[in-house]
């Protein structure tokens, strides 16, 4: 009951996240000649340099993504990142049509809105949804040089090169003022999600202790492809046990989550990691 509780409640903030995600690009961002970053940012550009409806630029530039993702990631994030990502474009759709102005200069009023778009992503990224196809592309590349090297990598390089190549086209294709404050929404949304979900780009270390290793180490391999280091260990009361160090990323965590509450009396502990030296 509480897991099923527990799983509601993730819906409710994620459609909280992609709301406000939406209602700061449409009502802020973009009558403030700003842009939202990633694959929101291709589609703001395609819409309008084209004049295409921005929803359907959404739907249309995100689609090859999450249908990429689906090959790749859990279904469980691949149902909150598709729920994500369709309340996030009918929120778009509703709130062009409203009207909404910011008595305030471009810069205040950017500011401001690369805060809510913050605010909305570290929702929907810290209960496990996604509903930009940067992240999904990055996740997607790194598993895979993961797979073939052994090493475990960051997403950072990956979203920066990726946003770089954004806010060069809004440079060349719309204007400098567009593309500068761009970048200001890039800043302040960034800083704001890396607060509530402790970089969510960076690689994670999961320490978990338990006393029947033998099932996590299986799921681990066969859910994530993660192998494990493993330690003997003794608690003050619990006794002998076993210590499983892994190293997954952000959008990995949700599975590991469930293969740990799968395995009752288990302890786990997450912390960021900035650098892996070999």
């Amino acid at each position: 009951m509480d897991k099923r509780l527990n799983g509601f409640i993730s819906y409710i903030f994620i459609i909280i996240g992609a709301l406000l995600a939406s209602f700061s690009v449409a009502c802020i961002l973009l009558p403030n000649d700003a842009i939202d970053y990633g694959t929101a940012g291709i589609a703001i550009i395609i819409s309008k340099l084209t004049g295409i409806n921005l929803s359907l630029c959404v739907f249309a530039v995100f689609m090859p993504f999450f249908i990429a993702g689906a090959f790749f990631l859990g279904k469980k994030s691949l149902i909150k990142s598709f729920i994500g990502s369709a309340v996030y474009i009918v929120g778009l759709s509703y709130f062009e049509k409203i009207p909404f102005e910011l008595n305030t200069e471009h810069f205040l009023a950017v500011a401001f809105g690369g805060a809510i778009l913050g605010a909305g992503l570290s929702l929907i990224l810290r209960f496990g949804g996604c509903i930009d196809g940067s992240e999904i592309l990055a996740n997607i590349i790194v598993r895979k040089i993961s797979q073939k090297t052994g090493r475990d990598y960051s997403l950072s390089y990956i979203l920066i090169t990726f946003n770089a190549m954004v806010y060069i086209a809004v440079f060349v294709l719309i204007n400098r003022n567009a593309a500068l404050l761009s970048l200001l929404v890039y800043v302040v949304a960034t800083a704001i999600i890396d607060h509530f979900t402790d970089h969510f780009e960076a690689i994670k270390q999961v320490t978990i202790i338990t006393k029947e290793p033998e099932k996590i180490i299986s799921d681990l391999k066969e859910k994530l492809n993660k192998t494990c280091t493993i330690m003997d260990s003794r608690g003050a009361i619990a006794g002998e046990n076993t210590t499983l160090i892994c190293y997954v990323n952000y959008f990995e965590l949700s599975s590991v989550r469930d293969i740990i509450s799968e395995n009752k009396g288990s302890f786990s502990t997450v912390s960021t990691i900035d650098e892996i030296l070999r």
